[in-house]
């Protein structure tokens, strides 16, 4: 009699495991069984027939149960679900739909059950407007709702992988969406500052992003849904998509005698055998080694399911074929970028105390002279041996095949050498001479042989400015543009002429845009004596250390507009204004004042106003310019050099073209048109990464009409209020948001400039445990800590003044301080904390209120330049 193989569960593990057995053995008797109607479907293409991507339906499933029958010889009992199994007398029993309750014997059985979405406990979670995504009937479900005339809007909560791509698809199909993280960042296989050029994208295509708050719970509203949150915020949309993880589903397991980790997985070995006899596991309800750090994990993707489906299989064969662990390379498409990682984060490593470096770069994806070459952002980790740890990178081409090649080091236990030693294809249309991965490589090995060391943006939090000096080491225009507070700025071609200028006794930190600069001017200063430090990834790295997402105010969609969203979508044509101000400062900060609201023929403008996939030909001729320059393949300073060199011929009034493929280009060009004065007509991000500028040679007036279809707008500089806020008396406070809420109103955009006691204004009321020196908890005993402790500038009388002031105010129906703030912050006022204040009087970003950007003079001094008019309080 032929052996008989169970295999409980299909789609990834569970159909591989049957078709490479079937290839093994030709006379063994298999039976599939699956709870639903559907064996093996694409499950990770289900967000993507949503958003419209996957146009066929049909196309999602992979194998049917006929087929399967028919090519493989295999009996498979779809809606049939295994609800328990008996290890000793080797059988299971099953609940199906057609057959009824009955049990079936097996000499092998493979468990393949998967994992399920979590619902947690919470109120109002048995809403029908509340979806998860795990199989065909829910993609019915969650398309039929997203179709529906109605549907304008959707929260997704979880910022995972699921989660991240339903936000997306769903903004796809026109809907209004936001996206809810408990945690800090979205997608934790990355670090922070990786997730959040991803979260940018989110950001920069209009889903509403709110990280570090929590669901408390759902309530019905008519045909809609609130999500209510910890901080008090309350979301209103017409449907929910949860995806906040998966478990493993394994409760009908439970009595069978298997053995479990922790979180409920079942525990194999290396050749996918249980606990039990001639019982094998395999996919996202079992545990696996991890490959990098040897822990045990479970890692729930498709690849390493097939995988070990396989593997299964071999071993009930007799073959014999280990699997030596998972790794966790995964890659996912937002909008346009591309996000990858294989191996261990630093958030692993840190978590498990294990020694390592990192280093950051960012190549370009081929020959940058060759046509249509973007930048890919990577971070490499590696131990103090040089064996490679992990990886990440972000980019727009070009980054799977970069990942892939470094995990395939990593499964073979390489070093950073290797990467160096690689030999990989070339031709300009594909890659460099020295490849991103040869580049990672050669940069770690600097590190390892002791030619530089290295500092990240975080450890600058920490920097002794009393025996340090940070040094920008990029051009003027550069360090003009943007560049990190305190620092100095010696280009690194002056760097040899002017050391003069740089203590000895300390120790030198120096940066440029990308790192590369920096590991010269590094290499120039250590030879010279001094103790050096480089910022690894530079500027660039700092930039994506700070992305803050921009706060969006009207949090339920406009009908119309959203009716109009979506017959966009419907087209294949969305166009997307982008309302707000945004900064191009030292900091990074990016303050947001709008909401991003799709419409029908939109075009933007000006510096504070962008679009997301143009039709790039019908605003050319719209706009027609004069002169064209191709950026593309430049990093900064590059595209800002070929910028002003592409204007100063041009006469008053002309119009330059320009195509870069710096993303920092996007921002730089904004800072840069207001500082030379002139007119920024058209900022452009397109699908491919490519970035359009249109810039007009000179400001324009604002009573000079524009041209036609251009939509043009200026920056009024009498439509622009900034004040400094130096004081911390009560009185000047109340004075200081009176008049910033006025100007507010009036349609005035307004920047606060808080520093050194204006600061005790915008500190929050409690106590905020943060490390400090004893100068900064001499400071923090002595100064008031917010707003409700400040006192009268005249007339105080120990504090009564104060209660006298505030009860007067009360009496008249005056709103209070801390009421005026939050009305200021509610009207977009522009609230920003001076750090070089901050550092002098020992107060740390956490101990300020929510809502507080931070800023250097040079930006004060840019928005103090557009203003009508400046206050100093």
């Amino acid at each position: 009699m032929s052996k008989k193989v169970l295999i409980v569960g299909g789609v990834a593990g569970g159909a591989s495991a049957a078709a490479r057995l079937r290839r093994l053995d030709e006379d063994v008797h298999i039976v599939m069984f699956e709870r639903d109607p559907y064996i093996s479907f694409a499950n990770c293409g289900l967000p993507y027939y949503i958003g419209g991507s996957i146009q066929d339906r049909s196309k999602l499933l992979v194998q049917t149960p006929e087929a399967m029958h028919k090519r493989f010889n295999i009996d498979v009992r779809i809606q049939s679900e295994v609800v328990s199994i008996d290890p000793v007398n080797k059988k299971v029993r099953v609940e199906s739909i057609e057959k009824g309750s009955y049990e079936e014997s097996y000499d092998a059985l493979i468990l393949s059950p998967g994992a399920k979405p979590i619902r947690p406990n919470l109120p109002g979670i048995e809403s029908s407007k509340i979806h998860m995504l795990r199989n065909i009937p829910d993609t019915d479900k969650v398309k039929a709702k997203v179709a529906a005339e109605g549907t304008r809007s959707a929260v997704v909560i979880g910022g995972g992988f699921i989660g991240v791509e339903m936000a997306e698809n769903l903004r796809e199909a026109g809907l209004e969406v936001s996206l809810i993280e408990a945690g800090p960042q979205i997608l934790a296989p990355f670090d922070t500052e990786m997730s959040s050029i991803l979260a940018k994208e989110l950001d920069e295509h209009g889903v509403n992003l709110i990280f570090s708050d929590m669901v408390q719970g759902f309530a019905e509203v008519g045909e809609q849904i609130q999500v209510q949150l910890a901080s008090g915020t309350v979301l209103q949309s017409d449907l929910v998509l949860l995806a906040i993880g998966v478990s493993p589903d394994t409760s009908f397991l439970k009595d069978s005698g298997l053995e479990f980790g922790p979180r409920g997985h079942i525990v194999v070995n290396e050749r996918m055998e249980t606990n039990l006899d001639q019982v094998y596991a395999v996919g996202d309800a079992v545990e696996v080694v991890d490959f990098v750090n040897g822990t045990k994990t479970a890692i729930p993707l498709a690849g390493p399911a097939n995988k070990q489906g396989r593997i299964a299989a071999d071993n009930v064969s007799g073959l014999g074929t280990t699997y030596k662990g998972s790794q966790g390379t995964s890659i996912i498409k937002v909008f346009g970028v591309t996000g990858a990682s294989t191996g261990n984060n630093e958030k692993t490593l840190q978590r498990l105390g294990l020694p390592y470096h990192v280093i950051y770069i960012h190549p370009s994806s081929h020959a940058t002279y060759y046509p249509g070459a973007t930048p890919i952002s990577m971070k490499l980790i590696f131990d103090p041996k040089g064996t490679v740890l992990g990886a990440q990178a972000v980019g727009y081409s070009g980054v799977d095949k970069r990942i892939d090649d470094i995990a395939t080091v990593i499964r073979f236990r390489g070093t950073v050498t290797d990467l160096t030693e690689l030999e990989l294809s070339y031709a300009p249309p594909y890659s460099s001479a020295k490849d991103p991965v040869n580049m990672a490589g050669f940069a770690a090995e600097n590190i390892l042989q002791g030619l530089t060391t290295v500092f990240v943006p975080k450890d600058l939090e920490g920097r002794d400015k009393n025996n340090t000096i940070l040094v920008d080491v990029r051009s003027e225009i550069e360090h003009a543009n943007g560049h990190i507070e305190g620092s100095i700025n010696i280009p690194v071609d002056d760097l040899r002429g002017r050391l003069n200028e740089l203590d000895p006794s300390k120790e030198i930190w120096v940066y440029c845009q990308v790192g590369l600069r920096g590991y010269t001017a590094s290499r120039i200063l250590q030879q010279k004596g001094y103790r050096v430090k480089n910022l690894t990834g530079g500027y660039k790295t700092y930039q994506m250390s700070q992305f803050t997402p921009k706060k969006k105010d009207n949090l339920t969609p406009n009908v119309d507009t959203a009716v109009a969203s979506k017959e966009i979508a419907a087209t294949g044509a969305m166009t997307e204004p982008e309302t707000g101000t945004g900064t191009g400062t030292g900091t990074g900060t990016e303050t947001g004042t709008g909401t991003v609201t799709p419409t029908v023929n939109a075009t933007a403008f000006t510096a504070n106003s962008s679009t997301i996939g143009a039709p790039s030909s019908k605003i050319e001729t719209e706009l027609a310019p004069d002169s064209v320059l191709d950026a593309c393949g430049l990093c900064c300073p590059g595209p800002l050099i070929q910028v002003k060199m592409s204007m100063d011929p041009l006469l008053d009034g002309q119009v330059l073209k320009v195509t870069a493929s710096d993303p920092g280009f996007y921002e730089d060009i904004k800072a840069w048109a207001r500082m030379s004065n002139h007119t920024l007509l058209q900022l452009t991000k397109l699908p491919t990464g490519m970035i359009e500028a249109y810039l007009r040679k000179g400001v324009i007036e604002a009573s000079a009409s524009a041209p036609t279809g251009a939509g043009e707008q200026v920056i009024q500089t009498s439509n622009a209020s900034t004040m400094v806020v130096f004081s911390g008396d009560l009185d000047k406070a109340i004075a200081s948001f009176i008049i910033a809420n006025g100007a507010a109103s009036s349609g005035k955009k307004v920047t606060m400039f808080f520093t050194f006691w204006g600061l005790n204004i915008i500190r929050k009321d409690e106590k905020v445990h943060v490390n400090k020196n004893f100068i900064g908890k001499m400071f923090g005993a002595m100064m008031p800590r917010g707003s409700r402790k400040l006192t009268l500038s005249n007339m105080n009388m120990m504090g009564m003044g104060s209660k006298m002031i505030r009860s007067l105010m009360k009496s008249k129906n005056i709103s209070s301080l801390e009421e005026l703030i939050q009305m200021a912050i509610d009207q977009g006022v522009e609230i920003v904390a001076c750090q070089m204040s901050m550092d002098l009087m020992g107060i740390t970003r956490e101990e300020l209120i929510d809502g507080v950007g931070i800023g250097g003079v040079g930006y004060y001094l840019g928005q103090a330049d557009q203003s009508g008019h400046n206050l100093f309080i």
